[in-house]
C-alpha cells in the first residue's frame, strides 16, 4: 500500500513529538515499528529539520532530533534558518524591523528588554 505524500512526514513527526526528549534516527525508526529503511527515516528527519519542524543536534557521528511543537516555534526556527542562510544578518534584521508596525516594534522592544 502506497502512502500519500506527506503521510510519512506526519508519522515521523508524531513519533518524534510523542518521544520523551531528543531521538536518534534509530529511535524514531523503532517507534514507527522498525519496518522503514533507516535512510528513509533519516531523509525525512533531515527534511523536517530544514523546514523548521524539528531541531537537530550532532551527537557523535549522527544527529538527535526534537520536534518543534507549536506554530510560533516553527516560525521562529524558520526565521533563524533564513538568517543563517543569508550572509548579512544585520541587513536582514534591519529591513525586518523597519517593516514592523508601531505595536509590533514596541512588543519586540519589550521582549528584548525582558530578556536582558
Amino acid at each position: 500500500m502506497s502512502r500519500a505524500r506527506g503521510d510519512l512526514e506526519l508519522q515521523v513527526f508524531a513519533a518524534l513529538a510523542a518521544g520523551d526528549g531528543a531521538m536518534t534516527t534509530s529511535d524514531v525508526r523503532d517507534a514507527l515499528g522498525g519496518e522503514l529503511a533507516y535512510t528513509t527515516v533519516m531523509t525525512v528527519l533531515g527534511r523536517m529539520a530544514e523546514k523548521g519542524l524539528a531541531t537537530r543536534r550532532r551527537v557523535g557521528r549522527s544527529y538527535e532530533y526534537t520536534a518543534v511543537v507549536d506554530s510560533a516555534e516553527v516560525a521562529a526556527h524558520q526565521i533563524h534558518r533564513l538568517l543563517d542562510a543569508r550572509g548579512d544578518r544585520a541587513a536582514v534584521l534591519t529591513r525586518f524591523a523597519r517593516s514592523l508596525s508601531a505595536e509590533e516594534s514596541q512588543l519586540l522592544v519589550d521582549l528584548l528588554q525582558d530578556s536582558e
